[in-house]
């Protein structure tokens, strides 16, 4: 039968042939998936990954890294999410109801606190915060009604390494019917064993370190359990969450160097922070692998590493001015939000902005971001920039 150019060109016959093999994984992208035939249309189902029904129920190439994800982080099964916020209110959504309640610790992310006393308020769920320093802040709040318990470890910009085993074991004796859930966004599923400490689910900002770049927007929902990633991935479908296939081929691109960078990133972290406790500038320096810095000793029982970020608070005859004024004269360290990426950030903060506790931190905060630079580079970058705070007026 002769076709017209245009149907021939959609509907040619060559097929390539099978067995090509290379490092890089095929970007499979579509919204439509064909079926053979009809019976497969109707029968063939995307929640055990085991068939392709609609392209924001997965690809071959969607499927690879949610593999290699689940793999990194001790899991099971993962979901992919448009960014590690979204990857959060998901794991919100998909777990909580009118008349439940979920608490959080008070140094967890901001935008995810930020979920739960707008959206989440607004639906007829409570949330109440905790003292991630102290499990008997956390088992206080612990009652029927709590079905999601949020950890998070190292905490956000403060840095606190809270003592995870504690805490989830309060959850177990206080609240058996919640859900753990854990931010391991800054442990990467490299520097500890979150399944084998006990929580139930993580989340990864995929966006930092096994992207790698600093150019896309990712998140992972992990779970071991197959009745919780069912309840998971059925919101998932609901919500329509997809993310751009290229994304996935950058991050499966990252992944290999994931382990290099993270180890990299992680000692150049120690020796600037380590020079950083040296300077009078700073009333102290937040980093859970440094002796002093508040929950060390739970860092050092749980994990192997750390991640390439540390927070600095300025003495306090510095104002808050002078911290912004260093922050500008640094050439190497670039003022931006996010971290993982091969380009080293600094943040200025205001700590009792972060949280709704007294904070025991009364200067300015700083957060550093270490890329890949060379750590001598960085520090002459940064001791350039604390020079203006010795200068005369």
């Amino acid at each position: 039968m002769s076709q017209d150019r245009s149907t021939s060109l959609i509907h040619h016959d060559y097929v390539p042939p099978a067995g090509f093999g290379s490092p890089a994984v095929a970007v499979h992208k579509a919204s439509t998936v064909f079926f053979p035939n009809t019976a497969a249309l109707r029968t063939h189902s995307w929640l055990d990954k085991s068939a392709y029904t609609y392209g924001l129920h997965g690809t071959p190439t969607t499927f690879t890294l949610e593999a290699r994800i689940a793999s990194l982080e001790g899991g099971k099964q993962a979901l992919l999410a448009p960014s590690g916020l979204s990857a959060i209110s998901l794991v919100d959504i998909a777990l909580l109801g009118q008349g439940d309640e979920v608490l959080l610790p008070d140094n967890a992310y901001g935008p995810g606190k930020t979920f739960a006393r707008h959206e989440l308020k607004s639906w007829g769920i409570t949330h109440r915060v905790y003292d991630a320093m102290d499990p008997a802040s956390l088992e206080a709040l612990l009652t029927p009604q709590v079905k999601l318990v949020w950890v998070e470890a190292a905490g956000s910009v403060t840095m606190e390494f809270p003592d995870l085993r504690a805490l989830i074991a309060a959850v177990r004796r206080g609240a058996p019917q919640a859900v753990i859930a854990l931010d391991n966004t800054w442990g990467a599923g490299i520097a500890f064993d979150a399944f084998a400490l006990g929580v139930d689910l993580t989340v990864h900002a995929l966006t930092k370190y096994p992207s790698g770049g600093g150019d896309l927007l990712m998140g992972s929902v992990v779970t071991a359990d197959e009745t919780l990633y069912r309840r998971l991935a059925l919101a998932h479908s609901r919500l329509g969450l997809g993310v751009g296939l290229n994304d996935v081929e950058a991050v499966l691109r990252g992944l290999p160097s994931l382990p290099l960078r993270y180890a990299a990133q992680d000692a150049a972290g120690r020796q600037l922070a380590r020079w950083c406790a040296q300077r009078p500038e700073f009333a102290r320096v937040l980093h859970p692998a440094l002796p002093g810095s508040p929950g060390h000793e739970h860092w050092a029982d749980t994990c192997s590493a750390a991640a390439g970020l540390f927070t600095v608070e300025l003495d306090l005859r510095y104002s808050p001015a002078q911290a912004d004024a260093v922050v500008d004269a640094l050439k190497l360290f670039r003022i931006g939000w996010s971290w993982g990426g091969p380009v080293s950030l600094a943040v200025p903060y205001d700590a009792a902005s972060l949280r709704s506790r007294p904070v025991p931190y009364r200067g300015t905060l700083i957060r550093f971001s270490l890329g890949l630079e060379a750590v001598e580079d960085l520090q002459a970058d940064l001791a350039q920039a604390l020079d203006l705070l010795h200068r005369a007026p």
